[in-house]
């Protein structure tokens, strides 16, 4: 009786040896293994972006593609106005179809920084991250890591919420204050989408967005400035210009931190226009633009705006650019 519970209890040693907790690292192998043997994925959620005292609110509808061709659908709930960044294999393009253009960049984006909206990036970051911080309650999993936002050193940090069975629920990015200012919640993922053919085609894709979103600006009747400086800086000179249709204005900002500062009238093409554009997608205010190492670009109320410094970091000129979110009524 006695080799009988000793064998008994052996055997429960060894059983229990065998089960060990599910731990944090099973769980970042187990996201990537999910995520890795995808050949595609469809994600609906709801952002909200921070900037200064405003919110912004956008439905987003990201699609992935084996062969690396993303789409991803950013439509402002204020004004239906939606862009599309896509990528195929004939390149990265922000579609804008309010205007009419579609701007084509040489970019190796979304591989070029996080990206909140993506499964990759996000499983990326968390297995990239050996200081992450893990936790885990009744219902969920969460991660917290650092980012990789180039163009906004104001971004440290998000945390990552997965449910048990290892879908993404939400994702929240701080910035040095432990201040959120990006929050994406997942309200919808599907693992085996059906695409059409042409699904990450910009023809196509032109065809499902929506485009009666932007009126034509005739005309700058007010000059829409700037409501954070550089310390030392200030508008030296300013200068009104007309142009085929409408016209544009050029500040001229001089101190110890000088740019200058364009404001003009958007026109809409009358065909669809690929225009080639420097830099890197960057999703600012309430708009997708392009940033450089030294300027930023970016549509928004039927008005385009261009800064550019010689001297200003990127943190610098998305500051600048971030405070010009108050737009008057134009006529």
């Amino acid at each position: 009786m006695k080799k009988v519970l000793l064998f008994i209890v052996i055997g429960l040693t060894i059983l229990c040896t065998g089960c060990g907790k599910y731990s944090e690292s099973d769980i970042v192998k187990d996201l990537e293994k999910k995520v890795n043997k995808l050949s595609g994925y469809k994600l609906d959620g709801d952002l909200e972006i921070v900037n200064n005292d405003e919110v912004y609110n956008y439905k987003v509808e990201s699609s992935y593609k084996k062969d690396d061709l993303y789409k991803v659908s950013l439509t402002n709930t204020s004004n239906n106005y939606e862009q599309v960044i896509l990528k195929n294999t004939d390149g990265i393009f922000v579609l804008t179809p309010s205007l009419n253009k579609s701007f084509k960049f040489q970019s190796d984006w979304p591989n070029s920084n996080s990206q909140i909206y993506l499964l990759q990036s996000i499983i990326d970051d968390i297995s990239r991250d050996k200081e992450k911080e893990f936790k885990e309650t009744k219902k969920y999993y969460i991660f917290t890591t650092d980012v990789d936002y180039p163009n906004n050193k104001k971004l440290v940090k998000q945390k990552i919420t997965f449910d048990k069975k290892l879908n993404l629920k939400k994702v929240v990015v701080y910035n040095n204050d432990n201040t959120p200012m990006m929050t994406f919640k997942v309200t919808d993922i599907d693992y085996s989408p059906t695409f059409k053919k042409n699904n990450f085609k910009v023809n196509e894709v032109l065809k499902t967005v929506k485009t009666e979103t932007t009126k034509e600006t005739a005309a700058l009747e007010d000059t829409i400035y700037p409501l954070a400086l550089p310390e030392g800086t200030k508008l030296v000179n300013e200068e009104k210009v007309d142009k085929t249709n409408g016209n544009r204005i050029i500040m001229t900002f001089d101190g110890e931190k000088p740019f200058l500062l364009v404001e003009e009238t958007a026109n809409i093409e009358e065909e669809m226009t690929i225009v080639p554009t420097y830099g890197e997608p960057y999703m600012l205010i309430d708009t997708v633009g392009a940033m450089t190492e030294n300027s930023l670009t970016w549509t928004s109320g039927g008005i385009e705006y261009y800064i550019v410094s010689d001297v200003m970091n990127q943190d610098e000129l998305i500051e600048v650019a971030g405070s010009i979110g108050t737009l008057p009524t134009m006529k």
